[in-house]
């Protein structure tokens, strides 16, 4: 496993992961890079459940922006509904609206601004019972005029890190960013390996959310689960989930 960093600054969170009924899970994505874009929706499943979400179809999806633009989605395949003429553009708000089983659904966002990821720093560290591993460090500088959240995916010769990987500028704003990558899987970064970091800026909503999701991600089959009242964005009936308008870029760098 990876050492543990702690922040004093991180938010706690209530997360109840009693039994409960199946309840929509809408997942909504848009991005500064040429479309089309993504909502997914699926329902929930209990704790003690394997990750198999079912999905959801005939639901009536729009995007709407504050230019004007009105989007309605497509159905692509079952729950997976698609963008046709929306684009991404920072300082934008988009706002989301599901109807879906008698039920109406909203959630809106506004795509912050873009922070620049200018490469990836590699630290060496101890661990019992392994050699040569390391942690990654994004290189960036936090802009000091401004509230900025992130968040980030990682992946190490192709393959995907499941972690829920988010950071926030309370106690680095106007900054150049020290702080590592703390996966929650055992996979270790080694000499020679190919290391992918996608770094989002995300709103407080979409990190409020994936913080909850990374504070219960080593626990629950499959490594994590859609807890039953992490915070979200998604107003109207109940429902879980998020709406997220990011800006996104990755750099890929091998550790020598």
């Amino acid at each position: 496993m990876f050492p543990q960093f702690f922040s004093a600054c991180e938010k706690e969170i209530d997360v109840d992961l009693n039994s409960s009924k199946p309840q929509i899970v809408i997942e909504g994505n848009i991005t500064d890079q040429p479309g089309p874009y993504y909502v997914k929706i699926s329902k929930s499943v209990n704790f003690s459940d394997a990750n198999n979400f079912p999905q959801v179809s005939n639901a009536l999806v729009i995007i709407s922006d504050n230019t004007g633009i009105t989007d309605t989605l497509t159905e692509i395949s079952a729950g997976l509904y698609q963008t046709n003429i929306i684009t991404g553009v920072v300082g934008n708000t988009y706002n989301l609206s599901v109807n879906v089983e008698g039920k109406s659904y909203y959630a809106n966002s506004t795509m912050p601004n873009k922070v620049t990821l200018d490469s990836l720093r590699f630290t060496a560290f101890s661990n019992p019972g392994s050699e040569n591993s390391y942690l990654v460090v994004p290189v960036y500088t936090d802009p000091a005029n401004q509230s900025n959240n992130y968040r980030f995916v990682l992946s190490v010769n192709d393959e995907l890190d499941k972690s829920y990987i988010v950071f926030d500028d309370n106690v680095s704003n106007g900054n150049v960013n020290e702080r590592p990558i703390i996966s929650n899987t055992d996979d270790e970064i080694t000499l020679g390996d190919t290391v992918s970091i996608e770094m989002r800026c995300i709103d407080d909503n979409t990190y409020l959310y994936f913080f909850a999701l990374g504070e219960i991600a080593s626990g629950g089959p499959g490594g994590g689960i859609t807890p039953s009242n992490p915070p979200n964005s998604i107003t109207g009936d109940k429902a879980l989930g998020y709406f997220a308008a990011y800006t996104t870029q990755t750099v890929t760098q091998v550790v020598d």
